[in-house]
């Protein structure tokens, strides 16, 4: 078990600006750097991103996708859900463990949105936690029941991007 001795918090990075991936993406990569073990399950997602090379290059990171290559448009499809539902099975498998110091739920509060699972499957999970690992949830739309449960929130807030210049997204920036 990778237990530090420490206490781990439950964060929510939310909001309708960019840099909840981000965020918590630069502190997995903080953690790895202190010797700590991290696992980030993606929800909604299934495309090449760039961060998924990290674990060729950083030790003790494991990095799994629970989606199609596509976005969810409007309406999820029953293998959205199916997808969904598996990735929050072997979250919850990973976070009892206790093998992990920093789990990462990318993107859950979106899957919570769709209506993949329910806010309260993913309470459930959180009442699990072993006292030393740190959970981070990020997506738009955080539900207040996670609000509530969280030891801290940041809410990203758009106030300028240039995609609104019509800048596409950029590899290595953006994804």
């Amino acid at each position: 078990m990778a237990n530090f001795g420490e206490k781990g918090y439950i964060h929510v990075y939310t909001g309708n600006g960019k840099g909840k991936t981000t965020a918590a993406f630069g502190l997995a990569l903080r953690a790895v750097c202190a010797g700590k073990k991290v696992y980030i399950g993606q929800f909604i997602k299934g495309m090449k991103y760039s961060e998924l090379d990290a674990p060729n290059y950083l030790p003790n990171l494991v990095i799994e996708q629970y989606g199609r290559n596509c976005f969810i448009r409007n309406k999820p499809t029953d293998e959205d859900i199916k997808l969904a539902k598996a990735g929050l099975e072997k979250m919850k498998n990973v976070i009892s463990s206790g093998e992990y110091n920093l789990v990462v739920m990318d993107e859950v509060n979106v899957a919570i949105y769709y209506r993949l699972f329910s806010v309260d499957e993913v309470l459930e999970i959180l009442k699990t936690k072993p006292e030393h690992i740190d959970v981070v949830l990020t997506g738009r739309y955080a539900p207040q029941e996670l609000i509530e449960v969280a030891d801290l929130v940041t809410e990203m807030r758009e106030i300028k991007h240039y995609y609104q210049q019509g800048v596409l997204a950029r590899e290595g920036i953006e994804y």
